[in-house]
């Protein structure tokens, strides 16, 4: 095996282990506010469903960022073609690690709210979803790099 193309798989593990990772943790918090909002209000079930599931894309965004650069795992890719599978892979490994963290957090705050006996589901779920757009751009500059090898 050559050294462009562990890079390369070294760039794509980051890709799915951060991003997934990401999503983990986020879906986490926001399923563990979601718990104990329940005790306060539990007709609001499907709210809190949404809110806790938002975190999850990133994992998504992850898998889906290996489908876009699987066939260039490849024996005799060059050194630019590995850096660049690695490179994509830090981008949105760490951008989907940190949006999915953060986007647990801010939906959780919407649930606490929803428990609270507040109309704010809508709003909750525009506010969850600025995190997710730094994924969603990370998840865009795969395509563009995939398309510069």
């Amino acid at each position: 095996m050559t050294l462009p193309l562990i890079l390369a798989f070294i760039g794509v593990g980051l890709m799915i282990g951060l991003a997934g990772s990401g999503s983990a943790i986020g879906v986490s918090i926001a399923g563990s506010a979601s718990l104990g909002a329940l005790k306060k209000k539990p007709e609001a079930f499907g709210s809190f469903m949404v809110l806790s599931a938002m975190p999850g894309t990133q994992g998504l965004y992850g898998f889906g960022g290996f489908f876009i650069m699987m066939g260039h795992l490849q024996e005799g890719i060059t050194l630019f073609q590995g850096a660049a599978l690695l490179g994509a892979g830090i981008a949105l490994g760490l951008a989907g690690l940190i949006s999915g963290i953060n986007q647990g957090k801010v939906c959780a705050n919407g649930i606490a709210g929803i428990g609270a006996g507040h109309d704010l589901f809508g709003r909750a779920v525009i506010m969850g979803v600025y995190p997710e757009l730094y994924a969603i751009v990370a998840f865009a500059g795969v395509f563009l790099i995939n398309n510069l090898l």
